[in-house]
């Protein structure tokens, strides 16, 4: 038999050995070496030594479970004991002994089968569900050479071929699968050859590190079954179909388009029969809508074969495309490659349902569009109150190097399970093409499979021979399965190979020579299928020939069509977005002004705790003073005025979502959104209690994991849903955000113009110098306004009436300065027709500022009052000077424009020289920049000098994109050009701040005191 190998004996004195020293096989592991890769195995030592001299076990221990105790002298004193009295034995073993000795079958091979001979077969049972997968032939190209592990040989646990036909029974432990206890008497032969089949065949099982017996139990159930799988000749046809369809989409891609890039699917046909029967399951089982994540090869397969995106509209694409027509607002931004692109479908399911497919566009970041998936999801599972998790899934399909390799995919795994992100689980396919580009795995990873990440969330793994289509169908099945039942993340590891190179035109045996020799003769899983077929006898060849003919008419015939292939409208995605303006549609402008009496409701609400409730006593005096400024209308600080745009967003039925590290309380313990009663522990969320009978994720706000890129990426994904929301990402410290650049440059900055995707997202990055060095006084403002794309040199139309300035932008970042200021930027949101990302320098010192204060008059809609100018009450883009000047004053000699809390040392320092001949303005909203008020300002003040001041470096902050187009407003103006620029700031560095405190004071003092020195200020190119 091939099962036993030479050095049984040795193997038997092993697990003699091994057996006296009452030590649990589970704790006993050694690393085994498969060429330059490590794993580690359970398994026994077989070095030859001396054991310990048996011991007699006094009867006080015979209560011990049966799942403690292995050790030979033991078991006969238990067994001695149980049979005196089978009470004196705890209840696992007396189970244990009625099933071998007490209930017995007379068969001569059951009745001479020894306790210890028990112990060894469930332990090399066991030995199969932990390590079966590593004799699994999973390589369809028969090149991975991996050490068989010593434990799955029969003669390690003193079996020889002698006991191949003898009878022996499994049933005990309250397990499934080959332990349960109603499989009946079996030869060794006949359990190892089912255990073989179960374990070593072309799928392989990970499970076995979940700790969740309930869990396993479910998993053998499935696995252990008394004999193997077989589909019926009707679901054959279907697979046949659909593995037929995925094979001749490739094959005429590959006609048409010789030359181009399509990162097709060829190696790994069998995905899209498994994703098809993975989603008839779901369907099944309760899904109706999927959002689904993949990186680009493939992804044309998956587009036309699964989410049915119209084949013309694919083919179209490939010969160069046209731009999408419509009758109102031809906007057709950038576009962006055909293997990069997303669409929806609903899509009729085998069973008669249909489900909503949702393919989310990503870019060639090849991981990163992970956690967008699961925050859409979350959202869908949100607005259809999918309380339960069970009607909206993700999948993510990844690449073998990329899940191993990529941080953001543990970051979107870690997310699975936190209260406020998960999901419900979601399911993994891994299109392991057994290289990566040019690197194979060893190079590539330190584990053994590139799965091994997903073992952190105790997420079963089932490995697959991507050739063996009926098992990737089996094993897609049993993962939608899986999700539905436990409602947690499962990996499906597709093991496959690349027909060519990374793309079409790429030469993949320059790096992997005997790889591609072998795969140049290798038969695809199609006709690997298709000769099963045959030979079963389950289908002709005319059946075969009938279907492929069907199809290369279906797909000639959409070519055709292609040619004169116009899209029509623009592919929202979501229902959600309808009569949602282009950036080519005017949108009104309106006033975010709320009413007194509701501003005066909903404050008193979220500023009073409960009676009984026992907060902190610096809290209770914080939420006092703010009771106190809603009462008297004055002195609203920032925390209010931000808790207040949250409220009054709640009442008008809107969704409000705050995520990040440490927001519930704030980074500077200034927002408490979640009180903790000192007592009990209790929590308490003011703003879950605007409104009657409020939905308790209406307003969630939730600390997050420490995590950049993947929790922006779930606030992004999470608010491209619904519109009617306000979603927010706080970072910690402004500077940390650049953890999410990714994001920040491939989805937020750019994703309307390349795929049509609008998203509200407000980023709240705490941004400010404050003498706390490099690494917490800079939020990179720079980055943002460089990504911006309004065009320096050129004013847009700035009427009001007609102004789409904001629209056109790819999005705005402010740096406000005033809480009435920022409660409307964050209402602005919500009040318009369409949703741009909002970038929002917050502050730090500001939060407590003695002057950063607003009047609840501000914030109201309401006519004659201070806080109402010719504007209404709204976002204000500049803030004039405070010092009551008239529309003309040819007296002041300086006119300062800055932004955020440097105003306010300015402000200071114009006071103690009593300097009335200088004008302060600060620019709230820079980009897009605000032309029309700065020239208003620039007429305001003819005959000032004009200066840019900010405290980061000159290389950084706003400067940079502030000259060319302050320059373009003096030259409309005719105030002068880019020379006549002062600017006053720090000088140029490598580094964002000095670690120096003092070295900061000084800065900071020279700085402003030189915006406000009497004489001119240097231009900076003659300084």
């Amino acid at each position: 038999m091939v099962w036993f190998r030479a050095g049984s004996s040795v193997a038997k004195l092993a697990i003699r050995r091994t057996l006296r020293r009452g030590v649990s096989y589970a704790a006993r592991t050694r690393v085994l070496s498969s060429g330059s890769r490590s794993f580690h195995t359970t398994i026994f030592k077989s070095k030859s030594e001396p054991g310990p001299v048996p011991r007699s076990v006094p009867l006080s221990r015979l209560s011990d479970s049966f799942l403690d105790g292995t050790s030979s002298v033991y078991l006969e004193e238990l067994q001695r004991a149980w049979e005196a009295d089978p009470d004196s034995v705890d209840e696992s073993w007396d189970n244990f002994f009625r099933n071998f000795i007490g209930q017995a079958t007379p068969s001569a091979g059951v009745s001479g089968q020894t306790i210890q001979e028990s112990m060894r077969l469930l332990l090399l049972v066991r030995a199969y569900q932990v390590h079966g997968h590593m004799k699994a032939k999973l390589d369809p190209l028969g090149l991975e050479q991996r050490e068989i592990p010593d434990d799955l040989n029969p003669g390690f646990y003193g079996f020889s071929e002698a006991d191949l036909d003898r009878e022996f029974f499994l049933g005990v432990w309250r397990m499934s699968g080959f332990l349960s206890e109603n499989r009946p008497v079996q030869t060794l032969r006949a359990i190892l050859t089912r255990l073989e089949q179960a374990y070593c065949g072309s799928i392989g099982y990970e499970y076995m590190h979940i700790p969740n017996r309930e869990q396993c139990n479910w998993l053998r159930d499935r696995i252990e079954t008394p004999s193997s799988i077989e589909y019926n000749s009707q679901r054959r046809e279907v697979i046949l179909d659909r593995l037929i369809w995925s094979t001749q989409f490739e094959n005429f891609l590959a006609t048409k388009w010789t030359a181009a890039k399509r990162f097709g699917l060829e190696g790994g046909e069998t995905l899209i029969p498994g994703m098809k029967e993975m989603f008839d399951r779901s369907a099944n089982l309760g899904v109706e809508s999927i959002v689904i994540g993949m990186s680009h090869r493939g992804r044309l397969n998956v587009l036309g074969n699964v989410v049915r995106k119209p084949l013309r509209q694919i083919f179209s694409e490939f010969s160069g495309g046209t731009k999408p027509v419509d009758d109102v607002g031809l906007y057709t931004g950038t576009g962006d490659v055909k293997y990069h692109l997303g669409t929806s479908y609903d899509r009729p399911m085998r069973g008669g349902k249909r489900i909503h497919l949702s393919l989310v566009a990503n870019p060639s970041h090849l991981e990163a569009v992970d956690p967008v998936v699961i925050g859409k999801t979350r959202a869908k599972q949100y607005y259809s109150n999918d309380v339960d998790r069970t009607k909206n899934m993700g999948i993510l399909i990844h690449g073998d190097g990329s899940f191993a390799g990529q941080g953001v995919v543990y970051e979107t795994l870690h997310l699975s399970a936190l209260p406020n992100y998960t999901t419900g689980g979601t399911i993994h396919i891994v299109v392991n093409n057994q290289v990566a580009f040019t690197t194979d795995p060893k190079s590539g990873r330190s584990s053994q499979y590139c799965t091994d990440v997903a073992k952190a969330l105790d997420a079963p793994i089932f490995h697959v021979n991507g050739d063996d289509v009926e098992a990737v169908v089996h094993t897609c099945e049993l993962a939608a399965e899986w999700r539905q039942t436990f409602h947690s993340d499962v990996v499906v590891d597709i093991t496959c190979y690349r027909r060519f190179g990374h793309n079409e035109i790429d030469e993949p045996s320059f790096t992997q020579p005997k790889m591609y020799k072998i795969i140049r003769n290798h038969p695809s899983a199609l006709e690997i299928y298709q000769r099963k077929l045959l030979e079963t006898g389950e289908t002709t060849k005319e059946d075969i020939d009938k279907i492929q003919n069907k199809v290369t008419s279906i797909l000639n015939e959409e070519f055709g069509a292609s040619k004169d292939y116009i899209q029509q409208r623009r592919d929202w995605l979501s229902a959600y977005w309808s009569g949602f303006k282009s950036p080519e549609q005017l949108s009104r402008i309106r006033n975010t002004g709320v009413q007194p009496e509701i501003l005066k409701n909903v404050g008193k609400t979220i500023t009073t705790l409960p009676e009984n409730f026992k907060p902190h006593r610096a809290v209770k005096k914080i939420f006092a003073d703010r009771l106190k400024m809603i009462e008297t209308s004055e002195g609203v600080d920032w925390a209010v005025a931000e808790a207040l745009a949250f409220a009054t967003l709640l009442v008008e039925g809107n969704h409000v979502r705050l995520s990040g590290q440490d927001v519930e309380r704030g980074t500077f313990s200034h927002r408490h959104s979640v009180i903790h009663d000192q007592e009990t522990g209790e929590r308490y969320c003011p703003l879950d209690h605007v409104i009657m009978n409020q939905n308790e994720e209406m307003f969630t706000v939730s600390n997050s994991s420490l995590s950049e890129f993947g929790v922006l990426g779930f606030e992004l994904g999470y608010s491209m849903e619904n519109p009617n929301s306000l979603v927010l990402w706080e970072a910690q410290f402004g500077d940390f955000s650049n953890g999410a650049q990714v994001m920040f440059d491939q989805f937020l900055s750019s994703g309307e113009a390349k795929w049509l995707r609008q998203t509200g997202l407000v980023v709240l990055l705490p941004h400010g110098y404050d003498g706390q060095g490099p690494e917490h006084s800079s939020a990179r403002l720079e980055r943002f306004l460089q990504m911006s794309d309004d065009n320096p040199f050129v004013i847009p139309e700035m009427e009001p009436t007609l102004r789409k300035q904001i629209q056109t932008s790819n999005w705005q970042v402010v740096n406000v300065t005033t809480p009435a200021n920022y409660f409307h930027v964050l209402r602005r949101q919500l009040h318009r027709e369409f949703r741009k990302p909002l970038i929002v320098m917050s502050p730090k010192n500001l939060l407590r500022h003695k002057d950063c204060k607003s009047n609840l008059s501000e914030f109201d809609d309401a006519k004659g009052h201070p806080g109402y100018d010719k504007q209404g009450t709204r976002f204000k883009r500049l803030i004039k000077d405070q010092n009551g000047h008239s529309d003309v004053e040819e007296g002041i000699r300086r006119l300062v424009l800055c932004s955020g809390k440097v105003y306010y040392e300015l402000d200071e320092q114009r006071k103690s020289v009593n300097s009335k001949d200088i004008a302060i303005c600060r620019v709230e909203q820079l980009c897009p920049f605000p032309y029309d008020l700065i020239q208003r300002e620039l007429k305001r003040y003819p005959n000032a000098e004009i200066v840019w001041c900010q405290e980061e470096p000159m290389n950084m902050g706003a400067y940079t994109y502030i000259a060319p187009r302050l320059a373009t407003s003096m030259k409309e103006v005719g105030r002068g050009n880019i020379d006549n620029i002062k600017y006053v700031g720090r000088a140029p560095s490598a580094a964002t701040a000095t670690g120096f405190y003092g070295v900061h004071g000084k800065e900071q003092s020279e700085l402003v005191q030189e915006a406000m020195q009497p004489d001119p200020i240097a231009n900076p190119s003659l300084a």
